[in-house]
């Protein structure tokens, strides 16, 4: 017996609007609130939109200039995007320790952004087939 419900009609745009609103203002308070609060303020606009609109950013690779998208979450959140933008290859990386996932997320940005070869030789790669990642 599994512990997971299919979601009922309808509730898939509840759960979109309770992911806005946490990702757009968190419960400050927690260690979690706090660390999605400190990843806004290291966004870009552009980043910072696409997070509270989509639940991810786009960031570009320093070395190869390729588009990678951070999914919210821990790990395997990460995928390289195709010339049309859409998920190529997926990759799981993410700093030591038990850390809010804001701090991980900001980790896997700044990894991207300024040590792209470092990322892809430690990264565990797995196809988008056996993962599905959000695309909108």
């Amino acid at each position: 017996m599994s512990a997971f419900r299919p979601l009922r009609p309808g509730s898939r745009s509840r759960v979109k609007a309770t992911r806005a609103l946490f990702i757009a203002h968190g419960a400050e308070r927690t260690p979690e609130g706090r660390s999605l609060r400190l990843l806004r303020e290291w966004l870009s606009p552009m980043q910072r939109e696409q997070f509270v609109r989509k639940g991810y950013f786009e960031a570009i690779g320093s070395a190869s200039g390729k588009p990678y998208r951070v999914h919210l979450g821990r790990s395997a959140n990460v995928c390289v995007l195709d010339e049309k933008g859409h998920p190529k290859e997926g990759l799981c990386f993410m700093p030591v320790g038990d850390l809010p996932i804001g701090d991980v997320m900001l980790a896997q940005k700044i990894a991207l952004e300024t040590d792209e070869n470092e990322v892809n030789e430690v990264a565990r790669k797995f196809t988008t087939s056996t993962f599905h990642f959000r695309t909108a």
